[in-house]
């Protein structure tokens, strides 16, 4: 795939050079109302590290409140293979808790929360993310593509929740969505067993938006993005806030949402303010 055109290349809070001593290759690039986060780490399929997450979180903080729609993408012939396999040595991934050890840490329930908020920040209601997945998407990988509001897949992906295989359970905030998506039978069904879930079924059971051949997958995912651009901010805005909240409301509290909703665009189209 094609590299975005870039405008910046920075680290919120931090220098890239001093991400990449620990390992991690990012980039963030900002055009105008658009930002894309680009995984840089190719020759590792984008392994990821508890400091990819730590720069991840410094991302979604940091970002400019003029930035409405984000691309997620990824350099290579994979999104993300997942979670360094380091981690699951003895020895962990230098510099960071082995995972063994956070059974007896008393901050383990912290430690994990903050590996988190790598993955939310993405689905918060002032922006749309969008997730350009090619190739292998697994485990760590699949919940980051989930962390996205929507997704764009080349038709060679293959995403896989392999955590249960190996004793684990998901827990980088992708469970919720993945139920959403697709019901919580198929989301059992899909951890539990570990397979791989190609393009065409994941267009259909709703865990894609749609499948492009991997040539046309940048562009596929810019060309939604400037759809969703097209329309104003606050009225996206809103449409979002009740569309993320309608699985938790009543049939008659979403169409009370609805209404309070429909009528504070309506004073602010008519100048009215709050």
């Amino acid at each position: 795939m094609s590299s975005p055109a870039h405008t910046t290349r920075t680290g919120p809070g931090a220098d890239p050079a001093d991400w990449e001593s620990t390992g991690v290759r990012l980039d963030l690039s900002e055009d105008g109302a658009t930002a894309t986060v680009t995984l840089c780490r190719p020759e590792r399929r984008n392994a990821q590290s508890p400091a990819l997450w730590r720069a991840l979180a410094a991302i979604g903080r940091a970002l400019p409140g003029t930035v409405r729609v984000v691309l997620l993408r990824a350099e290579g012939v994979s999104f993300s293979a997942g979670l360094d396999r380091a981690a699951f040595t003895p020895a962990g991934i230098p510099g960071e808790l082995p995972l063994l050890e956070l059974a007896a840490s008393d901050q383990g329930d912290q430690v994990i929360s903050g590996y988190q908020e790598a993955f939310t920040w993405w689905r918060r209601p002032d922006l749309v993310s969008i997730a350009a997945v090619q190739g292998h998407a697994v485990g760590a990988g699949f919940q980051l593509a989930l962390a996205c509001d929507l997704r764009v897949c080349a038709e060679d992906v293959q995403f896989a929740m392999r955590e249960t295989a190996l004793g684990l359970v998901p827990d980088l905030a992708g469970t919720k969505p993945l139920v959403e998506l697709v019901g919580p039978a198929r989301a059992l069904e899909i951890c539990g067993t570990g397979r791989w879930v190609g393009a065409e079924e994941s267009v259909r059971i709703g865990l894609a938006n749609l499948a492009v051949p991997a040539a046309d997958l940048d562009a596929a995912a810019a060309d939604l993005g400037a759809a969703l651009l097209a329309a104003p901010r606050d009225a996206l805005v809103e449409t979002k806030a009740l569309l993320q909240g309608a699985g938790a409301r009543s049939y008659e509290e979403q169409r009370a949402a609805e209404r309070a909703a429909q009528l504070r665009r309506l004073r602010d189209l008519a100048g009215l303010g709050e």
